[in-house]
């Protein structure tokens, strides 16, 4: 699948999915034991925030912390839209792809930068999915783009914190099964302790 297309529609799955958030939901746990659901969402909207000066250029430093702190304000669904659109605005453009962009640990290929973001609203899709009973069944299509990218940089992700240990599955498990577990996630995930 061309990097683009699955950047959209890994992006597109997970705005359809905060759709979904009833109003009770936004403070129920999530697979990242960390965050909430309100707080998940938080994080992919600073990322989509985030994304736009990146992708144009700007240094760490001249954003500075502009995106700390709450941005999902009174209406989630609205912020969370607002950031995803002009994430993939500033993605589409022409030219977007053929820049560097400067990351905590270095000035990384455009492309490379995008399958990270890719693998994150993918995964934090299936978190959100997860969190709120809705239907965990991800875009086959882009599962299979992330999972061909991820095995290259399953050990740099874990090593860095970004990721917990792999989970378990049974050797005959689907691949979105396979891709959750690498990233650290049980596919059964129910929420109780």
């Amino acid at each position: 699948m061309e990097l683009l297309a699955a950047y959209r529609r890994a992006l597109g799955g997970f705005g359809d999915l905060v759709t979904r958030v009833g109003a009770d939901q936004w403070s129920r746990p999530t697979p990242c034991q960390a965050w909430s659901v309100r707080e998940l969402v938080n994080h992919i909207v600073y990322e989509d925030r985030w994304t736009v000066p990146l992708i144009n250029g700007a240094s760490l430093g001249s954003v500075g912390n502009r995106f700390e702190g709450d941005l999902l304000g009174d209406d989630p669904v609205a912020a969370t839209r607002d950031a995803l659109a002009e994430a993939v605005a500033a993605v589409s453009a022409p030219g977007a792809l053929e820049r560097t962009v400067e990351l905590s640990f270095g000035t990384t290929p455009a492309p490379e930068y995008v399958r990270q973001l890719l693998a994150d609203h993918l995964v934090h899709g299936w978190d959100l999915a997860a969190a709120i009973d809705a239907d965990r069944d991800l875009d086959e299509a882009v599962v299979d783009e992330v999972a061909v990218w991820f095995p290259a940089n399953e050990d740099a992700y874990r090593a860095g914190g970004a990721i917990a240990a792999a989970v378990e599955v049974p050797a005959d498990a689907r691949m979105q099964d396979r891709l959750i577990a690498a990233f650290g996630r049980d596919p059964g995930w129910t929420g109780q302790a």
